[in-house]
């Protein structure tokens, strides 16, 4: 019997588990503890491996781009150097007295000293291509088509003014003009440079009142410069720059290069920029910039594997970073959830020792954490439900003794009640009927107070009690006793504690009655109200002062705790008064009980607030705020 109380004491505690679908609390802690310490260590880890490799690709891609910028615009400065030597060599030709004469110079006619001034115009030019080592040849055309160089010279007798190059100056009215290699033209030089290996530049020359075309110089430039310039900035592996001119023509461009020609249309309008194009199956990035004096191009072109190997390196690092973190996490996970679920875990095997009945396990561990807490909690509450067990078993075998006590003790009252009624007849037999009444009210009195061992009787009966508790006193005191009783009849039939009139009553006779000089009267009145029910005993008493009262009314207030810890009140005087206000506040609450108003030589009044108890309903327990 004790296992299956103590069962019935741990199920009562033990969570209930639904079934019928899968929910994340049903995990053993060990699974969620793993499951939470990966999510916190893992899932970071990656996310941010991730976002690190997603930055540094922006990152790498970005400074690529800037710094191929950079060094494109540095190859453009120096080309725009060199297109700005070649304009001021212009400029200082059409200066020149010499090349202005010559320029001037009519069709068919020849001025003394002619060979002279040509031969100081060759001078000055050569003075320029050894100042200007890029400088391939300088050539100065007049309208008519004669024409003075250093170096250059026409391939046939055909005008030079009718070359494109000559025609494109013209168009350009006096605008230094890259035209880029020249194709096909009736001019070559001594050193015979081929069309690819120079490039050309032209400008008109103006005369600045009529805006006429007096000539134009033509000035040719070693690609070689241009070559060295460009083939020295190297992007990646493969990459390299390339050189092209307004129409998308090849300018300069290194051996084996990834793509022969760049459309101008890839280009667009824009002066810098970055795109990219697949070409022969191989994804290509173009990094460009234009140069608006010399209107070519500058292209960086290099693979886009190439570009990202910083980036993979980098990725590679961050992700042995993160196997490393995640392989770390992993191992501390399973680590951490096992040192936290294994305490709990043994405490739990514990817990279905002590739910088999045995009483004697206690957890065994020195932990100083929640664990150990929850631990020596647990050792508390076994001592504890061992404890409850040992009295409870003491409880009932008591109450079996008094039962059996009780039973015994039965043969008594009912030996009582006989022999009173023998004396109540054997009274009226000799006439005595004051005698007999005394009897027959000591014997209800007896009968009403034993109820058959119940708590509570009808209303009724209580009356009854205490009219046969009059009875009694009225035999003794006479005429010095009068009382009356005013109950309605509508509530007689309600329930009462029994026995919780008559100690009032008495210590109305006792403290009031007999106190006074010449008769005294107690009246024992009921009533309902505020939905509960009020026993009133009046009496005209001697009363007590306002300290007495306020003594009494001091230990009233206590008589519930009083009665309950030491098993009798603290004053005997009044241990009936103490004994009712402790029987009813016990059994309904602090918000029923007596309450007292007397005053000295004027009487005391003393009301019993009592629930209102019909057809044998239990009555709802009230504390002192009035809750339920």
């Amino acid at each position: 019997m004790r296992n299956n109380r103590l069962q019935r004491i741990l199920a009562a505690v033990r969570p209930q588990t639904k079934t019928g679908r899968y929910r994340m609390n049903d995990l053993p802690i060990r699974d969620k503890l793993i499951i939470h310490f990966l999510l916190i260590i893992i899932l970071p880890s990656v996310l941010l491996g991730g976002s690190i490799l997603w930055t540094v690709d922006r990152i790498i891609e970005k400074q690529v781009s800037e710094n191929t910028l950079q060094l494109i615009g540095k190859v453009n400065k120096t080309l725009e150097s060199y297109a700005g030597n070649m304009q001021n060599i212009t400029y200082f030709l059409s200066f020149q007295p010499e090349v202005k004469r010559f320029l001037e110079r009519g069709p068919g006619t020849a001025q003394r000293g002619a060979a002279a001034e040509e031969y100081e115009i060759r001078q000055f030019m050569q003075g320029f291509t050894t100042l200007y080592p890029e400088v391939a040849g300088v050539l100065v055309v007049n309208a008519q088509g004669d024409y003075i160089s250093n170096e250059m010279y026409a391939r046939s007798s055909r005008s030079l003014t009718e070359e494109e190059w000559y025609k494109q100056a013209v168009a350009s009215k006096g605008i230094f003009t890259m035209v880029g290699h020249p194709q096909g033209r009736n001019v070559t030089t001594h050193v015979s440079y081929k069309d690819s290996e120079v490039v050309s530049a032209v400008r008109a020359i103006l005369d600045p009142q009529t805006q006429a075309v007096k000539g134009v110089v033509l000035i040719d430039l070693k690609l070689r410069v241009i070559a060295e310039t460009a083939k020295d900035v190297r992007l990646g592996k493969s990459g390299y720059l390339t050189i092209i001119d307004g129409q998308g023509d090849v300018i300069y461009a290194p051996p084996r290069p990834l793509v022969s020609r760049i459309p101008a249309e890839w280009l667009g309008d824009h002066g810098s920029g970055t795109f990219a194009q697949e070409v022969g199956g191989e994804k290509l990035q173009f990094i460009y910039r234009a140069s608006p004096f010399t209107n070519w191009t500058t292209v960086g072109v290099f693979s886009m594997e190439e570009s990202a190997l910083e980036a993979q390196e980098i990725g590679f690092y961050v992700v042995c970073f993160v196997f490393i973190v995640c392989l770390f996490g992993i191992a501390a996970s399973y680590y951490l959830s096992h040192s936290i679920s294994r305490p709990i875990v043994q405490l739990m095997s514990f817990m279905r020792i002590a739910e088999s009945g045995d009483l004697t396990v206690r957890y065994w561990g020195d932990r100083r954490d929640e664990v150990g807490n929850l631990g020596r909690s647990f050792n508390t509450m076994i001592a504890q439900i061992d404890k409850l067990l040992t009295l409870t078993e003491r409880q009932e075998r008591q109450k079996r003794e008094a039962e059996l006590r009780s039973l015994q003790a039965h043969i008594k009252p009912h030996f009582l009640y006989n022999t009173l009624d023998t004396i109540h007849w054997m009274a009226r037999k000799k006439g005595a009927e004051d005698v007999a009444e005394v009897v027959q009210s000591l014997s209800r009195l007896f009968r009403i107070g034993l109820s058959k061992g119940s708590d509570r009787i009808m209303l009724a009966h209580e009356i009854e009690h205490i009219c046969s508790y009059l009875t009694i006193q009225k035999s003794r005191y006479k005429d010095k006793l009068n009382y009356t009783i005013d109950v309605p009849e509508h509530l007689m039939n309600v329930s009462v504690l029994k026995i919780v009139l008559q100690p009032i009553v008495e210590n109305a006779i006792y403290h009031g009655i007999k106190e006074r000089r010449g008769p005294g009267h107690i009246s024992v009145e009921a009533e309902e109200r505020w939905g509960m029910l009020l026993l009133r005993v009046r009496d005209d008493g001697a009363g007590m002062d306002a300290e007495k009262l306020r003594e009494l009314q001091e230990r009233l207030a206590a008589a519930a705790a009083s009665e309950d810890e030491q098993g009798e009140p603290r004053e005997p005087a009044s241990y009936g008064m103490m004994n009712v206000q402790a029987r009813i506040q016990l059994a309904f609450g602090t918000s029923y009980g007596l309450t007292i108003e007397s005053e000295a030589g004027q009487g005391t009044t003393v009301t019993i607030i009592h629930p209102l108890l019909r057809d044998g309903l239990p009555p709802v327990k009230r504390t002192s705020e009035g809750g339920t």
